[in-house]
């Protein structure tokens, strides 16, 4: 489970972990050298790269290679600087890169190398929230808030109205109040809340990302009531999923009788 990524067809999907220029060796028998390359690591651990930067969106990648299992590390056989090395798992090839400093270099290596072996995680919360999805809005357990919520989609500048139910820090977006399945939902874990002035016209709930990779929300509700009623709710649930650090921190400050067993 990814904080702040989405469950469904809403995506929040994290920007790429690591772009930017490198040189990349050619693999030509004929012609060798380095040619100068637009390379995307995807949150997904996949690599891809472009003739230029102006194409990564408008084309397809002219590669893209799995990084997790692959052999990675600085290399020194071609005896130039600042290049390093990958050799993914599945097929015979050896990719030799060149970033323009020591600095640049270390940026690709680190973010690769959290590619290369990944985090799976398996929570039963996550299992949870799937099942959620699946049933109508009503039938979700002690909801933390319900209600109409309308999403702004900036690429449009329009409002989409959704009936939303709020549970255990997943807010979860329906057409109506019968329909099932939900169109998809939001894990908000690091998100902070606020009220916003957004224009001159109205005010509206922000949705900040706990890091630049995710995108903020902006919602709305019927009235200005409502919108201390949703984010007074949000706070509360996003606030139960504290850091294991925080968690212990804050057992080690309580008073001694309360931390008696």
């Amino acid at each position: 489970m990814t904080v702040g990524s989405d469950i469904s067809r809403y995506p929040n999907t994290p920007r790429p972990t690591c772009r930017g220029y490198l040189h990349k060796r050619t693999q030509s028998a004929i012609l060798k050298g380095w040619r100068k390359r637009w390379f995307v690591l995807k949150h997904n651990g996949y690599l891809q790269y472009y003739k230029h930067k102006k194409d990564e969106g408008k084309c397809r990648p002219l590669e893209v290679t799995k990084l997790e299992g692959a052999e990675i590390g600085v290399d020194t056989s071609l005896g130039k600087p600042f290049v390093f090395k990958c050799i993914p798992q599945s097929g015979n090839r050896i990719f030799y890169f060149c970033a323009t400093s020591n600095q640049e270099m270390k940026r690709w290596l680190e973010a690769m190398d959290k590619a290369v072996h990944p985090v799976h995680q398996n929570h039963v919360w996550v299992d949870v929230t799937l099942h959620n999805t699946t049933l109508p809005p009503l039938a979700i357990k002690n909801p933390e808030c319900l209600g109409l919520l309308h999403q702004l989609d900036r690429s449009k500048d329009t409002w989409i109205q959704h009936y939303c139910i709020l549970k255990d820090g997943c807010l979860y977006f329906y057409a109506t109040l019968r329909s099932t399945p939900a169109q998809g939902g939001l894990y908000l874990q690091g998100y902070t809340v606020s009220e916003q002035s957004l224009g001159s016209e109205r005010t509206v709930i922000e949705l900040k990302p706990p890091s630049e990779e995710f995108k903020t929300f902006y919602f709305c509700a019927e009235n200005v009531n409502e919108n201390k009623r949703w984010i007074t709710a949000l706070k509360a649930s996003i606030n139960k999923w504290l850091p294991l650090h925080q968690a212990i921190q804050d057992f080690m400050n309580r008073p001694l009788e309360e931390t008696r067993m």
